[in-house]
């Protein structure tokens, strides 16, 4: 079982590195790139997720919802607001079904950056569950 601080200093980590890939999948909604490292494939790419029909939910880029979501993630671990963390783990992993859905069943496409930043939400979702079991131990 992981320490409490540990799991703390592996929220950072994760939020940061979050952050960094909804950074990128947001600059790619802004702009055109003239080097597309996601691009593999007409089937595995971003531009999905970056341009395309789910590029934009209520309104709001789906990136940028990202981005928002791992900075409230980091900013809540580094002041240690656990329900803060889990609330927003819960809410990020709904998006990313509902994203992964989409690209998956629907546009059948992957994009490796959000599969990437899917993989962290899931375990920072773990680990604020974790961290919320734990205080009630």
């Amino acid at each position: 079982m992981l320490t409490k601080n540990n799991i703390w200093k592996a929220l950072i980590g994760l939020s940061i590195l979050g952050i960094l890939l909804a950074t990128y999948l947001f600059y790619n909604f802004l702009t055109k790139p003239l080097v597309e490292p996601c691009y593999f494939s007409s089937k595995i790419n971003c531009d999905a997720v970056t341009k395309g029909s789910l590029s934009i939910l209520f309104g709001i880029p789906v990136s940028l919802i990202g981005l928002l979501g791992y900075i409230v993630i980091f900013l809540s671990s580094i002041f240690r607001k656990r329900l803060l963390v889990l609330g927003m783990s819960t809410f990020g992993m709904v998006l990313c079904l509902f994203i992964t859905y989409q690209e998956l069943f629907l546009l059948k496409v992957i994009c490796p950056v959000c599969l990437v930043g899917q993989l962290v939400m899931l375990i920072v979702f773990l680990l604020a569950l974790d961290l919320n079991y734990q205080k009630n131990q």
